[in-house]
């Protein structure tokens, strides 16, 4: 805001004087506001700082405009301790902005005080001590200040006590003090004075302390006493008494002790009693060999460095019957076998027991009251010897038994002198001890274990799970309390696969399957069990007969066939002649089904007969049908499932188990063959490769034999290229009509390269097929597709494998389809595999089948008839 003068009286110095309350007024002044400042002042004068920081002053408000300046007493303004100046700055705002902060100065003026004791008498009353007989001298130094610094004056009240005090504050005793005249006691009033008159008065107690001159005596004449033992603590033994002279016949400043190190007694201090402090066992030592302690009783007239005397004193200790008989242990645990002769001694109960009373006359004991279930079977030879015998004969297997295996019998002993145990042992009503023996019989292994059983037959069905229970063995033994029976196969429980095929539980028994049984190997399993209980054992034969169960698949040969039929095939042909026969190890061969389950579209395929004979053939059913579009699939795969539940009621084929096997079947239909018109001659390569399975060298001549075909067909090949130019550049004159060659090239100049590559091929033929034209039967591989035909008594030519591959580069081809006779354009680049023969081959005619070379020189017009093109392709 704006500066402006607003507070009238300031700057300004003002003073306030040291130690002032709090609310003292220090300065006023007033706040002159701006007449636009309708509301006063927006904020009222504050001490927003000082110089040096305090917080002892505060402004209130004396009504209006008035203010003043005041001490809050904390802290408490002090002129020889604190800063004597302090610049306060007030800061006040009225409404309007106005703002002004200007400087108060107020100093500290000293003022006189009273002087101030310091050290222990500031802050409490002083006690001093001071010993009898001690020669005057100096006994305190009084310590004053004053807070001008002003020089005090000691002065010491009443003046007629034995002591003085000095300028220095000195406070002297005047007289050597004797305790038993003078006061014991002096209360002294120190007062120390200012230059102006203040002063201070402190109060000081001086005790005079008795000093012991004489020594205190003994007024007790006795010094033997005789107790017994076990005395509770605190009993009194004995009341010793003594004087001091010092004292002027008052015992309470005397002070007794046993100087003797004894555990057994203590002695009060103040009254010299004499009592037990702990237990007194004379049967223990030393008191059991020394029962005599002597003390030594010492009695002082000061706690320490005193006058004292000293007295011995005997006590004698006397044994009672305090204990008795102890036996360790006290309850005993022996063993005797069944059927143990009487008088069999199980124990001398004397070794184990004592009485450990220091007195003869004390410790004797006698053992009695021999009690128990089953207590009649034993006795004590005598009540002085404690030595337990067997005085029957006990059988555990004996009905008459009451079957206990353990007797507990109970045996007191007790002292011959009458006990003395109502202080120590309150718990022993009838003064005895109470010994507990604990005789276990035996039990003799007497009887072999025996099984129900000679000879145990379980039937078990072969398809029972492995880990199942088919049955149980038990074994009983007579002997009481009975033995642990432990089962084990100890022969047998193995067959050619398993060395066990069987399991039985060690403690229960059980029977349990470890293999999969099988009837058709085994019908019948025999081994032997054994029942232990670990030192007797006998046995016992089981027979494990295995049920039939229709667990088995039918397994047909071949389980997969490729075949291929005309799709002109009269209905009712056994296809190609195939037939599948079937077997099952638990099934009569009459009671297969067959059934086709999956692929057979439109019903066109059939098995004959289709149940109660191992022996089926493969039927067309119906015609196909392509081209009224009933029929669209060329290849089927069948797959033929047979079960062997023919023979089984429509009642029980619900619950009759039935296995099945399965074939699966790859058909292809071959549609009718398209005639080809051959116009003109040309050369057509063949692409074939056959798999060789014949490990013999047939094929060394065939080899020679197609390389010197290749030979000639490329000669040949190159003799009409060379005509056909010729042919071009000179046309033979008077033709009137000229037919072009079908696949003749263009008339441009052209280079063709050839490659013959040979591959031999070792493969597996894993099926068989007919082929639909030739009838003759041929072996193929089912992943890789290759064929070959089936050997048989007639000699089978080799067949050429070659490729020829054309790198030539033309700008376009042009050729004519020899089935179709219609020019077709295609890619010059394109690569063209043609199948191919040392000469042409004409057209098989009607009704007459092509053999498998001349299927082979028959061009492949479709991608997927060139695909079959492997070793052979079958029409």
């Amino acid at each position: 805001g704006r500066r402006s003068r607003l507070l009238k009286g300031l700057p300004a110095t003002s003073t306030v004087e040291e130690n002032s309350a709090a609310g003292v007024s220090v300065y006023d002044f007033n706040v002159t506001v701006s007449p636009l400042a309708f509301e006063g002042v927006a904020i009222l004068p504050t001490i927003v700082n000082s110089n040096p920081l305090t917080e002892a002053f505060d402004i209130e408000s004396k009504g209006g405009l008035e203010f003043r300046v005041i001490t809050t007493g904390n802290p408490v303004l002090d002129y020889e301790t604190m800063p004597r100046s302090f610049d306060l700055q007030i800061f006040v705002e009225d409404t309007t902005g106005r703002t002004d902060l200007n400087i108060l100065t107020i100093q500290v003026t000293d003022k006189n005080e009273h002087p101030v004791f310091r050290g222990n008498m500031a802050i409490q009353t002083v006690t001093i001590y001071v010993l009898e007989r001690t020669p005057p001298e100096r006994i305190y130094q009084v310590d004053a200040a004053d807070p001008e610094n002003a020089k005090l004056k000691y002065s010491l009240l009443p003046a007629t006590v034995p002591f003085s005090i000095r300028e220095s504050g000195a406070i002297f005793s005047t007289k050597e003090f004797d305790y038993e005249k003078d006061p014991h006691c002096y209360f002294l009033n120190v007062t120390v004075t200012d230059p102006d008159g203040l002063n201070s008065t402190r109060t000081v107690n001086i005790n005079i302390i008795n000093i012991n001159d004489e020594r205190p005596y003994f007024t007790t004449k006795q010094r033997i006493y005789r107790i017994p033992e076990e005395q509770s603590p605190g009993t009194i033994v004995a009341n010793i008494t003594a004087k001091d002279p010092d004292d002027e016949d008052s015992p309470s400043r005397l002070f007794y002790s046993i100087q003797s190190s004894d555990r057994h007694f203590s002695i009060n201090p103040a009254t010299g009693v004499l009592q037990v402090a702990g237990r007194i066992d004379r049967d223990a030592l030393p008191l059991r060999l020394h029962p005599n302690v002597s003390l030594i009783v010492r009695v002082e007239d000061s706690p320490s460095s005193g006058r004292a005397s000293e007295m011995e004193i005997t006590v004698i200790i006397d044994d009672v019957n305090d204990n008795p008989p102890e036996c360790n242990p006290s309850a005993f645990r022996k063993e005797a076998n069944e059927n143990t002769t009487p008088g069999t001694f199980l124990v001398d109960l004397r070794n184990y027991c004592k009485d450990i009373d220091a007195d003869p006359s004390n410790n004797q004991f006698i053992f009695t009251g021999l009690s128990g279930f089953g207590s009649n079977n034993f006795a004590l030879e005598s009540t002085v010897s404690g030595r337990l015998v067997m005085t029957g004969t006990i059988d555990l297997e004996n009905p008459a038994n009451p079957g206990v295996e353990v007797y507990t019998l109970s045996v007191r002993v007790q002292d011959i002198t009458h006990p003395n145990y109502s202080s120590k042992y309150p718990f022993y009503i009838s003064f005895a001890n109470i010994i507990y023996i604990y005789v276990r019989i035996k039990p003799v292994n007497e009887f072999f274990p025996v099984f129900r059983n000679l000879s145990y037959v379980f039937s078990v069905s072969e398809i029972t799970k492995v880990g199942s229970s088919i049955g149980r063995v038990h074994a009983i033994d007579k002997d009481w309390p009975p033995n642990v029976i432990t089962y084990s196969i100890v022969a047998g429980a193995g067959a050619r696969d398993y060395t066990n095929i069987f399991w039985i539980s060690p403690t229960k028994g059980d029977v349990r399957i470890l293999a999969r049984l099988d009837y058709e190997t085994t019908q019948k399993h025999i081994f032997t069990v054994q029942a232990s209980d670990q030192e007797k054992s006998t046995t016992a034969s089981v027979t494990v007969n295995v049920l039939e169960v229709n667990d088995e698949e039918p397994i047909c040969s071949p389980n997969f066939f490729s075949l291929q039929i005309p799709v002109n095939l009269a209905v009712g042909t056994n296809i190609n002649g195939f037939k599948i026969e079937c077997q099952d190890r638990d099934s009569d061969p009459r009671s297969f089904r067959y059934l086709i389950n999956e692929g057979n579209e439109n019903s066109h395929f059939t098995f004959s007969p289709s149940a109660g004979s191992n022996t089926s053939r493969l039927i067309l059913a119906s015609r196909f049908d392509y081209e009224s579009g009933l029929d669209t699939n060329w290849v089927y795969s069948l797959r033929v499932h047979i079960t062997d539940d023919n023979l089984v009621s429509a009642r029980h084929k619900t619950t009759h188990l039935v296995k099945t096997g399965t074939v699966t079947l790859s058909i292809r239909v071959i549609p009718n063959p398209t005639t080809a018109t051959t116009t003109t001659p040309g050369f057509t390569v063949v692409t074939k490769r056959e798999n060789l399975y014949s490990p013999s060298a047939w094929y060394v001549p065939s080899a020679v034999t197609v390389g010197s075909l290749l030979l000639l067909g490329l000669l040949g090949y190159l003799g009409l290229l060379l005509l056909a130019r010729l042919r071009s550049r000179c046309p033979p004159a008077g033709k009137a009509r000229r037919t072009p060659p079908i696949n003749a090239p263009e008339k441009k100049k052209s280079k063709k390269e050839v490659v013959v590559t040979m591959t031999k091929l070792n493969t597996v033929f894993d099926g068989e097929a007919r082929d639909p034209v030739t009838g003759k039967m041929y072996e193929f591989n089912t992943r890789s597709g290759a064929r070959r035909w089936k050997k048989s008594n007639e000699p089978l030519q080799p067949v050429l494998a070659m490729q020829i591959m054309s790198s030539a580069t033309e700008n376009s081809g042009q050729g004519v389809d020899r089935a179709e006779a219609s020019s077709k354009t295609e890619p010059s680049e394109k690569r063209k595999e043609l199948t191919a023969a040392t000469k042409p081959v004409a057209k098989p005619s009607a009704g007459q089948s092509e053999t498998p070379g001349q299927t082979g020189l028959r061009l492949k017009k479709k991608k997927e008839e060139s695909e079959d093109g492997g070793l052979f392709s079958p029409a």
